[in-house]
């Protein structure tokens, strides 16, 4: 069954597309195996005993207010990409997102957090040789000046993203270019978060009181909590990035709000508490 939290009259439900221990140096350098078993609060959820990293690639839905919202649509099936274990994906995400009670006519909005190929792959799947919306009846949210960067984008896997994961999108109309702290509905907006790319930009939850953030690649692991200098190395502006996760982890650490990492592995939820001159990340 799908992990499913509840926050007051909210219900965010989180579809998992691949989740596997594997070596992380190659999108945070820092974070080699002996790195990681020095963060001995990172077993057994988010390191292996022999300090393999435990990474997830998921979507989160987020009903509220009568909308069905999904956050980030993971790798996507058939599309051509040039690393291996997203190459021409075949997996079940699809029919896992229906079978939790979502199918894609339910949903009404799609945000992307980022327009990187493992968030946006699932915006359309291949219908008869032609890349279709995945969801017919939602409006995708895109931040506009994300949208404009990628758009304008010449190495091959952004390229490659972008014509079959977004620009089908634009071409059937279901595209919509928002600001950084757009406003979906009174209990849900965007967050600006900049630094992974230029318009980056979290999902923030409030209900009845209660608040969850969907962290986006802001950070990729728990262990960026303990260490925010450890920088991704897909981060369009390093420094920026750097500053925006420092910022986000001092505002929410020792608070109620909840983090939704989207790419933290199993349990995925928690909170930041403060230790030291220090954080950590604490599973709810």
């Amino acid at each position: 069954m799908p992990q499913s939290w509840k926050l007051g009259q909210a219900t965010i439900t989180k579809i998992v597309e691949i989740e596997v221990p594997g070596r992380m140096t190659w999108i945070v350098p820092q974070a080699t195996p002996e790195a990681l078993l020095a963060e001995r609060w990172l077993q057994p959820h988010f390191c292996t005993p022999v300090g393999k990293a435990i990474l997830s690639i998921h979507s989160f839905v987020i009903e509220l207010e009568g909308l069905c919202m999904v956050v980030d649509t993971c790798v996507g099936n058939d599309k051509p990409r040039d690393i291996a274990a997203w190459n021409l994906r075949q997996g079940t995400f699809l029919q896992d997102l229906t079978q939790a009670g979502f199918p894609p006519e339910r949903v009404d909005r799609v945000m992307c957090t980022h327009l990187h190929v493992d968030h946006v792959g699932w915006n359309t799947r291949l219908v008869e040789g032609r890349w279709q919306p995945t969801f017919p009846n939602a409006r995708y949210l895109f931040q506009a000046r994300d949208l404009e960067h990628f758009l304008s984008a010449d190495d091959a896997m952004h390229s490659q993203a972008v014509n079959d994961s977004v620009r089908p999108v634009l071409d059937a109309g279901l595209a919509q270019p928002v600001d950084s702290d757009h406003r979906v509905c009174d209990g849900v907006w965007l967050e600006p978060t900049p630094g992974h790319t230029p318009g980056h930009v979290s999902v923030h939850i409030r209900s009845d009181g209660h608040e969850a953030v969907i962290t986006g690649d802001l950070m990729h692991h728990p262990v960026q909590a303990a260490h925010p200098d450890w920088a991704s190395s897909a981060d369009v502006d390093p420094d920026q990035a750097l500053a925006t996760r420092r910022g986000f982890i001092e505002r929410y650490a020792d608070t109620p709000t909840l983090i939704l990492g989207t790419h933290f592995a199993t349990p995925t939820a928690g909170r930041f508490v403060a230790e030291g001159d220090s954080h950590r990340f604490v599973v709810d």
